[in-house]
């Protein structure tokens, strides 16, 4: 048996894919979109669908104690949705990277019970991980320097101490 026989192939995972905003329609067709999207990943085949029904945040959120005055007018008007979704993925590598690219609120793998790996097996996974990771951290940098950039030139425009003001609030 080689290697690659070892891996345990045929994974079964539901994934639970969040979205918000408005109006409730558009959140049912970007779950539709989202869900033709993984479909359409190789190795990976949707087995089986159901979206929920769209439902107003403030009404989710009633029962959160930690949501102020404030956070409640900013989501008025916006709706949530999810979709919960069965794949099945040729190998544990395309389940991480659905993972990453879809960003699901959660993910239960199905079957089987036991995975084997090879240790190519795992250092694809770490690697792909990796990988990720400095994309992330790239664009965290870019940011960062934008926002030193951002504040330097209101500095200059605001003159310093009225920026300090502003910053403070």
């Amino acid at each position: 048996m080689s290697l690659s026989e070892q891996e345990t192939k045929g994974i079964r995972a539901v994934m639970i894919l969040e979205v918000l905003g408005k109006p409730p329609k558009h959140l049912n067709e970007t779950l539709e979109n989202l869900i033709k999207q993984i479909d359409e990943e190789k190795h990976v085949e949707v087995k089986r669908k159901r979206i929920s029904e769209a439902k107003k945040l403030e009404d989710s959120t009633k029962n959160l104690k930690n949501f102020d005055k404030d956070q409640m007018t900013s989501i008025k008007g916006f709706y949530t949705n999810f979709a919960e979704v069965e794949v099945e993925v040729e190998d544990i590598l395309n389940l991480v990277i659905l993972m990453f690219k879809y960003m699901p609120a959660h993910i239960e793998i199905v079957s089987p019970e036991l995975i084997a790996l090879t240790n190519n097996g795992w250092g694809d996974i770490m690697n792909e991980l990796v990988r990720r990771l400095h994309g992330y951290d790239e664009i965290a940098r870019v940011l960062q320097v934008e926002r030193t950039m951002l504040e330097n030139k209101l500095k200059e425009v605001m003159g310093e101490e009225e920026f300090e003001k502003m910053k403070g609030k």
